[in-house]
Protein backbone atom coordinates (compact mmCIF):
# COMPACT_ATOMS: atom_id res chain seq x y z
CA UNK A 1 0.00 0.00 0.00
CA UNK A 2 1.51 3.49 -1.14
CA UNK A 3 2.48 5.65 2.41
CA UNK A 4 -0.36 7.49 4.16
CA UNK A 5 1.08 11.22 5.09
CA UNK A 6 -0.86 12.50 8.13
CA UNK A 7 -0.41 15.01 10.75
CA UNK A 8 -2.33 14.04 14.39
CA UNK A 9 -4.02 17.03 15.96
CA UNK A 10 -5.10 17.10 20.27
CA UNK A 11 -3.79 19.35 22.79
CA UNK A 12 -3.37 16.44 25.42
CA UNK A 13 0.62 15.17 24.96
CA UNK A 14 -0.49 11.41 26.08
CA UNK A 15 -3.40 11.73 23.55
CA UNK A 16 -0.44 12.22 21.06
CA UNK A 17 2.04 10.02 21.80
CA UNK A 18 -0.30 7.12 22.49
CA UNK A 19 -2.11 7.58 18.59
CA UNK A 20 1.58 7.62 17.03
CA UNK A 21 2.93 4.80 19.04
CA UNK A 22 -0.59 2.81 18.28
CA UNK A 23 -0.35 4.12 14.03
CA UNK A 24 3.23 2.74 14.47
CA UNK A 25 2.68 -0.52 16.24
CA UNK A 26 -0.59 -1.25 13.70
CA UNK A 27 -0.48 0.87 11.08
CA UNK A 28 3.01 1.02 9.75
CA UNK A 29 1.61 2.70 6.19
CA UNK A 30 1.30 5.62 7.97
CA UNK A 31 3.63 8.10 7.69
CA UNK A 32 2.97 10.79 10.81
CA UNK A 33 4.54 14.12 9.43
CA UNK A 34 3.88 16.29 12.66
CA UNK A 35 2.01 16.07 15.73
CA UNK A 36 -0.15 19.52 16.77
CA UNK A 37 -1.19 20.37 20.16
CA UNK A 38 -3.76 23.12 18.87
CA UNK A 39 -5.47 24.58 16.16
CA UNK A 40 -3.29 27.51 14.98
CA UNK A 41 -0.11 25.11 14.96
CA UNK A 42 -2.38 22.72 12.57
CA UNK A 43 -3.63 24.86 10.54
CA UNK A 44 -0.30 25.98 9.59
CA UNK A 45 0.79 22.56 9.13
CA UNK A 46 -1.78 21.26 6.91
CA UNK A 47 -1.12 24.48 4.68
CA UNK A 48 2.47 23.60 4.46
CA UNK A 49 2.76 20.15 4.84
CA UNK A 50 -0.53 18.85 2.84
CA UNK A 51 -1.56 15.73 4.36
CA UNK A 52 -3.31 13.12 2.60
CA UNK A 53 -4.93 12.07 6.10
CA UNK A 54 -5.75 14.45 9.71
CA UNK A 55 -6.29 12.85 13.12
CA UNK A 56 -8.37 15.59 14.45
CA UNK A 57 -9.41 15.63 18.42
CA UNK A 58 -12.61 17.60 18.29
CA UNK A 59 -12.89 19.12 21.83
CA UNK A 60 -9.87 21.57 22.48
CA UNK A 61 -9.37 24.50 24.60
CA UNK A 62 -9.69 27.66 22.30
CA UNK A 63 -9.90 26.99 18.92
CA UNK A 64 -11.67 23.74 18.86
CA UNK A 65 -11.59 21.09 15.74
CA UNK A 66 -14.63 22.12 14.49
CA UNK A 67 -13.47 26.05 14.29
CA UNK A 68 -10.01 24.86 13.13
CA UNK A 69 -12.09 22.53 10.03
CA UNK A 70 -13.98 26.17 9.22
CA UNK A 71 -11.00 28.26 8.89
CA UNK A 72 -9.41 26.04 6.18
CA UNK A 73 -9.76 27.47 2.94
CA UNK A 74 -9.87 23.90 1.83
CA UNK A 75 -10.82 20.53 2.84
CA UNK A 76 -8.76 18.31 0.58
CA UNK A 77 -7.47 15.60 3.03
CA UNK A 78 -9.28 12.69 4.58
CA UNK A 79 -10.28 13.28 8.32
CA UNK A 80 -10.63 10.44 11.29
CA UNK A 81 -11.89 12.27 13.92
CA UNK A 82 -10.68 10.97 17.77
CA UNK A 83 -13.28 12.23 20.40
CA UNK A 84 -14.63 11.55 24.22
CA UNK A 85 -18.51 10.75 24.03
CA UNK A 86 -20.68 13.54 23.64
CA UNK A 87 -24.27 13.17 22.74
CA UNK A 88 -24.74 16.06 19.88
CA UNK A 89 -20.81 15.87 18.69
CA UNK A 90 -21.97 11.65 18.32
CA UNK A 91 -24.56 12.69 16.55
CA UNK A 92 -23.65 14.56 14.00
CA UNK A 93 -20.43 12.22 13.56
CA UNK A 94 -22.68 9.62 12.80
CA UNK A 95 -25.63 11.17 10.43
CA UNK A 96 -22.86 12.29 8.20
CA UNK A 97 -20.87 8.57 8.16
CA UNK A 98 -17.53 10.44 9.06
CA UNK A 99 -15.11 8.33 10.76
CA UNK A 100 -14.04 8.79 14.35
CA UNK A 101 -12.70 6.93 17.19
CA UNK A 102 -13.60 7.13 20.72
CA UNK A 103 -10.53 8.10 23.28
CA UNK A 104 -9.08 5.75 24.44
CA UNK A 105 -7.99 4.51 20.99
CA UNK A 106 -9.00 0.84 19.94
CA UNK A 107 -6.55 -0.82 17.92
CA UNK A 108 -8.91 -2.28 16.33
CA UNK A 109 -11.12 0.21 15.02
CA UNK A 110 -8.13 1.92 14.46
CA UNK A 111 -7.04 -0.15 11.67
CA UNK A 112 -10.12 -0.54 9.88
CA UNK A 113 -10.70 3.09 10.29
CA UNK A 114 -7.06 3.90 8.32
CA UNK A 115 -8.27 1.04 5.90
CA UNK A 116 -10.91 2.89 4.82
CA UNK A 117 -9.77 6.26 4.68
CA UNK A 118 -6.48 4.58 2.18
CA UNK A 119 -9.95 4.08 -0.11
CA UNK A 120 -11.56 7.42 0.53
CA UNK A 121 -8.03 8.73 -0.55
CA UNK A 122 -7.46 6.49 -3.38
CA UNK A 123 -10.89 7.50 -4.96
CA UNK A 124 -11.30 11.31 -3.06
CA UNK A 125 -14.79 10.23 -1.84
CA UNK A 126 -14.66 11.57 1.26
CA UNK A 127 -15.48 15.27 0.85
CA UNK A 128 -19.27 15.08 0.69
CA UNK A 129 -19.33 13.47 4.58
CA UNK A 130 -17.22 16.26 5.70
CA UNK A 131 -19.25 18.59 4.18
CA UNK A 132 -22.41 16.91 6.08
CA UNK A 133 -20.47 17.25 9.29
CA UNK A 134 -19.74 20.41 9.68
CA UNK A 135 -23.09 21.65 8.32
CA UNK A 136 -24.41 19.18 10.92
CA UNK A 137 -22.46 20.99 13.72
CA UNK A 138 -24.06 24.51 12.58
CA UNK A 139 -27.26 23.06 13.36
CA UNK A 140 -26.80 22.36 16.87
CA UNK A 141 -29.42 21.01 18.74
CA UNK A 142 -32.02 21.24 15.65
CA UNK A 143 -31.64 17.97 14.45
CA UNK A 144 -34.56 18.33 11.55
CA UNK A 145 -32.03 20.93 10.00
CA UNK A 146 -29.48 18.24 9.84
CA UNK A 147 -28.49 16.44 7.09
CA UNK A 148 -27.86 12.39 6.51
CA UNK A 149 -25.26 10.59 4.44
CA UNK A 150 -26.80 7.54 2.66
CA UNK A 151 -24.84 5.00 1.43
CA UNK A 152 -25.52 3.07 -1.51
CA UNK A 153 -24.54 1.28 -4.49
CA UNK A 154 -23.07 4.56 -5.95
CA UNK A 155 -21.41 6.03 -2.74
CA UNK A 156 -23.65 8.13 -0.76
CA UNK A 157 -26.33 10.73 -0.79
CA UNK A 158 -27.07 13.31 1.12
CA UNK A 159 -30.26 14.46 2.38
CA UNK A 160 -31.88 16.64 4.46
CA UNK A 161 -33.71 15.19 7.25
CA UNK A 162 -36.88 17.08 7.89
CA UNK A 163 -37.86 16.26 3.88
CA UNK A 164 -37.58 12.34 4.73
CA UNK A 165 -41.16 11.01 5.27
CA UNK A 166 -40.01 7.47 6.07
CA UNK A 167 -38.19 4.28 5.35
CA UNK A 168 -38.94 0.96 4.49
CA UNK A 169 -37.21 -2.34 5.81
CA UNK A 170 -36.40 -4.54 2.20
CA UNK A 171 -34.53 -7.15 3.09
CA UNK A 172 -30.99 -5.68 4.30
CA UNK A 173 -31.30 -2.48 2.96
CA UNK A 174 -33.92 0.30 4.04
CA UNK A 175 -35.60 2.26 1.29
CA UNK A 176 -36.30 6.30 2.31
CA UNK A 177 -38.96 7.86 1.21
CA UNK A 178 -38.84 11.50 0.56
CA UNK A 179 -41.04 15.17 0.02
CA UNK A 180 -39.01 16.35 -2.70
CA UNK A 181 -36.80 13.67 -4.55
CA UNK A 182 -37.65 9.86 -5.83
CA UNK A 183 -37.22 6.57 -3.33
CA UNK A 184 -33.20 6.18 -2.55
CA UNK A 185 -32.27 2.27 -1.53
CA UNK A 186 -29.87 2.51 1.86
CA UNK A 187 -27.08 -0.03 1.74
CA UNK A 188 -28.05 -0.81 5.50
CA UNK A 189 -30.81 -2.65 7.40
CA UNK A 190 -33.37 -0.82 8.96
CA UNK A 191 -32.42 -1.01 12.48
CA UNK A 192 -29.39 1.11 11.84
CA UNK A 193 -31.47 3.72 11.12
CA UNK A 194 -33.91 3.35 13.62
CA UNK A 195 -30.96 3.90 15.97
CA UNK A 196 -29.22 6.65 14.13
CA UNK A 197 -32.34 8.80 13.79
CA UNK A 198 -34.35 7.62 16.91
CA UNK A 199 -32.99 11.88 18.39
CA UNK A 200 -33.70 13.55 15.14
CA UNK A 201 -37.34 12.71 15.89
CA UNK A 202 -37.96 9.58 14.20
CA UNK A 203 -39.52 6.30 15.62
CA UNK A 204 -40.24 2.41 14.70
CA UNK A 205 -43.96 1.53 14.15
CA UNK A 206 -43.52 -1.29 13.19
CA UNK A 207 -40.60 -4.31 11.90
CA UNK A 208 -40.88 -2.72 8.69
CA UNK A 209 -41.05 0.97 9.23
CA UNK A 210 -39.41 3.84 11.01
CA UNK A 211 -41.24 7.21 10.46
CA UNK A 212 -40.57 10.72 11.09
CA UNK A 213 -43.23 12.13 13.53
CA UNK A 214 -42.76 15.71 11.85
CA UNK A 215 -44.62 14.22 8.95
CA UNK A 216 -47.89 12.14 10.73
CA UNK A 217 -50.92 13.74 10.28
CA UNK A 218 -53.19 11.29 11.42
CA UNK A 219 -53.02 8.25 13.97
CA UNK A 220 -56.24 6.28 13.36
CA UNK A 221 -57.73 3.93 16.20
CA UNK A 222 -57.39 0.09 15.57
CA UNK A 223 -55.39 -3.51 17.21
CA UNK A 224 -52.31 -1.42 16.59
CA UNK A 225 -53.69 1.37 14.48
CA UNK A 226 -52.24 3.24 11.79
CA UNK A 227 -50.71 6.56 11.01
CA UNK A 228 -51.34 8.90 7.85
CA UNK A 229 -48.10 10.88 6.30
CA UNK A 230 -47.92 14.23 4.53
CA UNK A 231 -46.83 12.18 1.57
CA UNK A 232 -50.40 10.36 1.67
CA UNK A 233 -49.48 7.17 2.83
CA UNK A 234 -51.27 4.99 5.23
CA UNK A 235 -48.88 2.35 7.55
CA UNK A 236 -49.99 0.20 10.21
CA UNK A 237 -48.92 0.15 13.57
CA UNK A 238 -47.52 -2.95 15.31
CA UNK A 239 -49.61 -3.51 18.47
CA UNK A 240 -46.42 -3.63 20.41
CA UNK A 241 -45.53 -0.32 19.35
CA UNK A 242 -48.37 1.38 19.55
CA UNK A 243 -47.68 2.38 23.38
CA UNK A 244 -43.68 3.02 22.03
CA UNK A 245 -45.43 5.55 19.53
CA UNK A 246 -48.22 7.22 21.98
CA UNK A 247 -45.37 8.29 24.05
CA UNK A 248 -42.86 9.72 21.18
CA UNK A 249 -46.28 11.63 20.19
CA UNK A 250 -46.65 12.81 23.39
CA UNK A 251 -43.25 14.07 24.23
CA UNK A 252 -42.81 15.14 20.50
CA UNK A 253 -46.44 17.41 20.06
CA UNK A 254 -48.51 19.36 22.62
CA UNK A 255 -51.40 17.10 23.93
Amino acid sequence: MKGIRAILIDDEPRGLTSLQKLLELNCPEVNVLQCCSGADEAKNAIAALHPDLVFLDIAMPGKNGFELLQELPAIDFEIIFVTAHDNFTSQALHLSAVDYLLKPVDDDLLVEAVKRAARKIGDKSGKQQIDTFLHNMVQSGTAQKMKLCIPSMKGFQVVDIRDIIYCEASSNYTNFYFTNRSLICASKPIHEYETLLEDAGFVRIHKSYVVNLEHITEYLRGEGGSVLLTGGQEIEVSRRKKEVLMQRMKEHFKF
